[in-house]
């Protein structure tokens, strides 16, 4: 695909041969839907700016609105590298700058989209960087609603919004959840807590169903904290996962950590069959599940 050169008082426009999923699906009472393998968008979201909006160029689809950058999927791309693949293509978002914090499917059976909301951990300016954008721009997150807005956009910014503030963070007993099945952990328990940290990194790139952890949206990506004690504190880390070496009793630390996390305002889940620790974390605010759990989602 190239793009033409602009002619006097019109956009650049696209031409020459452009992905198979460029085209469009139409639904059978006759609305039409851009992406034939569906499509998806990135809300990048920095604390201090607000939300990252792109202005539509004339010529598009719902041309002269605000929306989220974004676009149609090629044939077989997961959507949240299609997201970030449109947002770098169409406002200038650096891949690593972001970091994927929950997704929100629209399914209508025969097209779905996917927003990727995503906080911003490198600041970046954004761009026009292709002829889709008039303008792009930060703009706080109050102010969203008050911009003429992409219909699908329009209707999903209130159910995302309320979203915006929730922070999960996944607090794991790593003692407990390694002892919760006879692998001849013992032998090894440096190696065994190594073993569980890769499967956790796994997990955090993938994503934890929403309805796994109480949340709305589709897919969540939480932060990880796994706490170590005793032998296993010698464990390597990996990144993805926060690794919190216990100086003495482990079930403190956890409770330390709980407590710090949900007065930062974080929406905290901890993972441990222990009694008395579930007692401790669930007063201190925070969800408890057993090891099961974790080993349900990590397969």
């Amino acid at each position: 695909m190239t793009i033409e050169p602009a002619r006097a008082g019109e956009p650049p426009r696209f031409s020459g041969p452009r992905d198979p999923g460029d085209a469009w699906v139409v639904a059978p009472s006759g609305e039409r839907y851009w992406g034939r393998f569906g499509a998806a968008g990135l809300l990048a979201l920095d604390p201090e700016r607000g939300v990252l909006l792109q202005h539509r160029v004339g010529w598009s689809h719902f041309g002269g609105t605000w929306a989220l950058p974004g676009g149609a999927l090629h044939e077989g791309e997961p959507p949240l590298d299609g997201a970030l693949r449109e947002a770098s293509e169409e406002a200038g978002v650096p891949l690593t700058a972001v970091r994927p914090r929950f997704t929100s499917v629209l399914d209508l059976g025969i097209w779905q989209y996917t927003t990727v909301i995503a906080d911003v951990v490198s600041h970046f300016a954004g761009a026009v960087t292709d002829p889709e954008s008039v303008a792009v721009e930060w703009t706080p997150v109050a102010s969203v609603s008050d911009k003429p807005l992409h219909p699908g956009f329009g209707a999903a910014w209130p159910r995302l919004q309320e979203l915006l503030h929730v922070r999960p963070v996944i607090v794991v007993d790593a003692a407990n959840v390694v002892g919760a099945v006879p692998d001849g952990w013992w032998k090894d328990r440096a190696g065994a807590a190594e073993r569980l940290l890769a499967r956790i990194a796994a997990l955090a790139s993938d994503g934890v169903p929403a309805s796994a952890l109480g949340l709305g949206a589709t897919v969540w990506f939480p932060e990880y904290a796994v706490v170590v004690e005793g032998t296993a504190r010698e464990a390597g880390e990996i990144d993805g996962v926060r690794l919190v070496r216990a100086s003495c009793s482990g079930d403190d630390a956890i409770a330390g950590e709980v407590v710090d996390l949900v007065e930062d305002g974080y929406a905290v889940t901890v993972v441990t069959s222990d009694r008395g620790l579930r007692a401790r974390a669930e007063e201190a605010g925070a969800t408890v599940h057993g090891a099961g759990w974790l080993l349900d989602l990590l397969g």
